[in-house]
């Protein structure tokens, strides 16, 4: 068996073994490093430190390090009760809301399983009470934050631009995070009108003014917190933007930036930084940096060249697309989206390479046919959503989920091949 496909099986065994073990998939991409890299390949130390992702692993601690400053201070939370009150009794408006909020929380940098976290008992809690669909309201949320998860603030949206950048493929963040909230807002209405969104036209919107006349606690929504807009909260809002204004305007490294303006955020007010780097996602950095670390070596020892010549051999690249957009689809149903997407680029980069396709549009293919399989009930965010759920039993609405993410699994891919490489987008 040639080196080539040892290194294959051996990135497959490790989504196989992250999906069924509770181990971070980073740990055993160091590990396959040494054992492939060094050990069976004969790499030398230097060679294998050489492709440790630094750019890639500075982004993802500066965005989750200032992010973690913002969201500690409240705003996040403020943001979800200030959009809760805006549907005084339209009961239409409600799944539409919590697409909304997700969306903007996802894209200012919360990481997905804080948004469902903070979103979905509240959304379970107004979907039994106001008699829509738990399904519904769950494919809302999802959808919405995968809307936003591929915002450059966001760490779906860092891996891809920042693993496009480091290869000096063509990419521009705000057209990906178009692509995305134009997908995911596809598939969100598509669920409205089969899970009862007419039907809530046509309902007397009665009665939601505001969420503690659900029955909801208000400390459920902004716990321990103090509400309202204060000068903090103002600042740590402000800072999303002078974060925005430094990597666009002035062309700083995002990664950088965003150290420096957590920075200033921690002189401001030192008093509140206290557990700030306990809350970062040290879990998700690690699993990015030790897959990419992993595929590095794959690329050293000419496992991608391998995988790109099949690839080549396909004929078509408009194919070969659809053919990455399934794949991701089906192992992120199973095991890590996070660890996926570090990995996909090496591997479809002749697609992404080909001059006859938008290097975008076939990006942004493989990040939504990768992604909308989070309402898998085997996922963390669909497990939360599941914990969740009122007026329904858990075994129904486990069987629910499950089937849904078969469908999603089915169609999605197609469905983001079909927009984004056969039609293309006219931008």
């Amino acid at each position: 068996m040639s080196i080539e496909i040892i290194a294959i099986l051996v990135l497959l065994a490790i989504f196989v073994i992250g999906a069924i073990l509770p181990i971070n998939i980073g740990v055993l991409g160091l590990a396959a490093t040494f054992i492939v890299g060094i050990l069976i390949s004969g790499l030398s130390l230097d060679e294998v430190y050489s492709v440790f992702p630094v750019e890639l692993f500075i982004f993802i601690v500066g965005i989750t390090y200032m992010f973690a400053i913002i969201q500690k201070s409240g705003v996040i939370d403020l943001i979800a009760d200030l959009g809760l009150k805006l549907v005084n009794g339209k009961l239409v408006l409600i799944p539409w809301l919590m697409f909304a909020l997700s969306s903007v929380l996802a894209s200012v940098g919360t990481y997905g399983i804080a948004v469902v976290t903070l979103l979905g008992p509240i959304a379970l809690k107004i979907a039994h009470k106001c008699q829509i669909s738990p399904l519904m309201i769950s494919i809302m949320i999802i959808m919405g934050m995968q809307a936003g998860s591929f915002s450059p603030l966001n760490i779906f949206g860092v891996i891809v631009n920042g693993g496009m950048q480091t290869r000096g493929l063509e990419h521009s963040p705000a057209l990906l995070l178009l692509n995305c909230f134009i997908y995911f807002g596809i598939v969100a209405l598509i669920a409205f009108l089969l899970f009862g969104g007419l039907r809530l036209i046509k309902r007397d919107s009665a009665g939601l003014p505001y969420v503690a006349s659900l029955g909801v606690p208000a400390d459920h929504v902004l716990p321990e917190r103090k509400k309202g807009l204060d000068l903090y909260k103002g600042i740590c809002l402000a800072a999303i933007a002078v974060l925005a204004i430094l990597s666009i305007g002035f062309d700083m490294n995002l990664g950088f930036a965003a150290i420096l303006v957590g920075l200033v955020l921690a002189l401001i007010a030192p008093s509140k930084q206290d557990g700030v780097l306990k809350v970062m996602p040290w879990g998700v950095i690690f699993l990015v940096t030790g897959i990419v670390t992993y595929v590095g070596v794959m690329e050293k020892i000419g496992v991608m060249k391998f995988v790109t010549d099949m690839i080549a051999d396909m004929g078509s690249p408009v194919l070969a697309t659809l053919a990455v957009s399934y794949v991701g689809g089906f192992v992120s149903a199973f095991a890590s989206t996070t660890g996926f997407l570090a990995s996909v680029i090496p591997i479809a980069e002749p697609v992404l390479m080909n001059p006859d396709l938008s290097s975008v549009n076939v990006i942004s293919a493989i990040s939504a046919s990768s992604s909308i399989v989070d309402l898998s009930p085997l996922s963390s965010a669909g497990a939360i959503l599941l914990a969740n759920v009122q007026g329904i039993k858990e075994r129904v609405f486990f069987r629910q989920l499950l089937m849904t993410t078969g469908v999603f699994i089915a169609a999605g891919p197609g469905l983001a091949w079909l927009l984004f490489v056969v039609i293309g987008t006219p931008w």
